[in-house]
C-alpha cells in the first residue's frame, strides 16, 4: 500500500466516524476496511439506548463487505478522538477472516498511534484453523 493510499484510508476512516450513532457515549468511531482488491468499506459505530444492541464500526465495515461476498481483507484503520483500540469482540470478528490484517489507530487529526499486525492484538486467537474438518 503506497504512502498516499494509507493517508486516504485514514481520511475515510475518519469521514466515517463523522457519520457515528453515538448519543450515549459522544465516543465516535469511524473504520475503513480495505480489500486486496483496492475495494474500500467503512463503518461507523451505532449505539443503542439497549447497550448490547450497539455494533462497533469495525464490525459494521466487515459485516458490509462480507454481506457483499468479500472474504479477504489486508488493511483496516480506526479512528477515534483518542486513537483507541477496537475492542475484543472486533479483533475476534476481524480474525475469522485476517489473522495477519494489518491493523492502524489514529485519531482524528489523523496522526497514527499504532500500526501492527491484528495477530499481535488478538495473542494465541482462535479462528477456522483452530476447528477441525
Amino acid at each position: 500500500m503506497t504512502d498516499d493510499q494509507l493517508s486516504a484510508l485514514i481520511k475515510d476512516a475518519i469521514d466515517a466516524a463523522g457519520r457515528a450513532y453515538a448519543p450515549y457515549s459522544n465516543y465516535h468511531v469511524g473504520a475503513a476496511l480495505h480489500t486486496p482488491a483496492g475495494v474500500v468499506y467503512s463503518g461507523c459505530n451505532i449505539e443503542n439506548a439497549a447497550y448490547p444492541a450497539t455494533i462497533c464500526a469495525e464490525r459494521v465495515a466487515l459485516v458490509k463487505a462480507v454481506s457483499e461476498g468479500v472474504r479477504k481483507f489486508d488493511v483496516i484503520v480506526v479512528a477515534t478522538p483518542n486513537g483507541g483500540s477496537p475492542c475484543g469482540l472486533c479483533r475476534q470478528m476481524l480474525y475469522e477472516f485476517a489473522p495477519s490484517l494489518r491493523v492502524l489507530m489514529v485519531d482524528f487529526n489523523g496522526a497514527v498511534h499504532w500500526d501492527g499486525p491484528l495477530s499481535d492484538l488478538l495473542l494465541h486467537g482462535f479462528g477456522p484453523d483452530n476447528l477441525e474438518t
